[in-house]
């Protein structure tokens, strides 16, 4: 019998319990689950069913998540549960994010004390919360994450952005860095592709600019999200936030319920071009046959290699901390303290 826990954000309106963590505000008669499959309303209060349940982890490039301006090069040691707020219908990790996957119990403690054995064994700086929706996971994330942050790791979400604001700022003074998905730039698709919305996705990606370092990621599917015009109105929407926040355009492949061929290599050059004419720092992932070129990180001012990306193969030959070696230009990335 799996543990429940009690979760935050809700509240109680008549013979129903209100979700109050996502926007899809779920009300859960007696014994109901919500959308994301693990949240459920029993005896008038709201439980969290995946509080301490991991399915999946492992020690991850950091560039994996994608992250690739967050200590370039480093090791993170990443966890997942189950269960999402999308139904994205070309979901990756669908058998844990939608399925029933074998989970063992860790609770926040023991997981810090493995992310510090990861940290003394292999270098690890922290931990990421990743492979399903971590912000479903919000009441074990927060608790590990706060202790994790108390230890000296760092936290990492790699999540879809869907959550109300009250508690992603509660969360966000424990996060040290985001990669959140726009998954596309217009509602409709959202609403037709994902089940969820495209504003409360922007709104974290506001919110998070600024208390943490950002990096975002779109996945082009062929014919739904890939035309000029929509990735025209996200890079200049990223760009009225921040020109040098690295956008990550990724490579289609069909998954789950969807059987779409995958993104032309074209499609994705073709973003990468456009996006480039507002924004520093573009990149094009699950696409190796591009070569190395779309993943290398380049100063901006001279044009100097920065940093090359050989797979998941990294290093730093133009940077001497934060600092191109070529022109002197500080560089929008984190580095080890000691390279700063």
């Amino acid at each position: 019998m799996m543990k429940m826990h009690e979760a935050e954000f809700y509240e109680k309106t008549g013979e129903e319990v209100r979700c109050r963590l996502c926007p899809h505000n779920c009300r859960l008669p007696e014994g109901r689950t919500g959308l994301c499959r693990v949240r459920r309303s029993a005896g008038g209060k709201l439980y969290t069913l995946n509080y301490g349940r991991i399915s999946s982890w492992g020690l991850d490039p950091i560039e994996k998540k994608p992250l690739y301006h967050f200590y370039p090069g480093s090791q993170i040691f990443s966890v997942g549960t189950f269960g999402c707020n999308f139904h994205c219908r070309f979901c990756q990790n669908w058998e844990i994010a939608h399925g029933e996957p074998v989970t063992d119990e860790v609770p926040p403690e023991r997981l810090v004390n493995i992310a510090i054995g990861a940290r003394d064994d292999s270098g690890s700086i922290g931990i990421a919360y990743t492979y399903s929706e971590p912000l479903v996971w919000y009441e074990y994330v927060y608790d590990s994450a706060k202790l994790a942050h108390e230890k000296g790791l760092k936290n990492v979400l790699v999540t879809n952005g869907s959550v109300h604001e009250e508690p992603l700022r509660r969360l966000l003074p424990y996060i040290d860095a985001m990669n959140i998905d726009v998954k596309a730039f217009t509602g409709d698709y959202y609403k037709k592709v994902c089940r969820g919305d495209l504003e409360p996705v922007m709104r974290t990606v506001e919110t998070a600019y600024g208390r943490c370092h950002i990096e975002l990621t779109t996945l082009l599917v062929p014919g739904m999200n890939d035309g000029e015009e929509e990735i025209g109105a996200l890079m200049d929407w990223v760009a009225s936030l921040d020109e040098a926040i690295p956008l990550h355009f990724s490579r289609y492949f069909p998954r789950y319920k969807m059987e779409l061929p995958p993104t032309p290599l074209e499609t994705l050059t073709r973003a990468r071009e456009l996006a480039r004419r507002r924004l520093k720092y573009v990149y094009v992932g699950n696409a190796w046959e591009l070569g190395e070129d779309v993943n290398n990180t380049y100063c901006p001012v001279c044009q100097n290699l920065l940093v090359r990306r050989g797979g998941y193969r990294v290093t730093a030959p133009g940077l001497k901390g934060r600092i191109c070696k070529e022109c002197g230009t500080r560089i929008e990335i984190v580095v080890n303290d000691k390279e700063e």
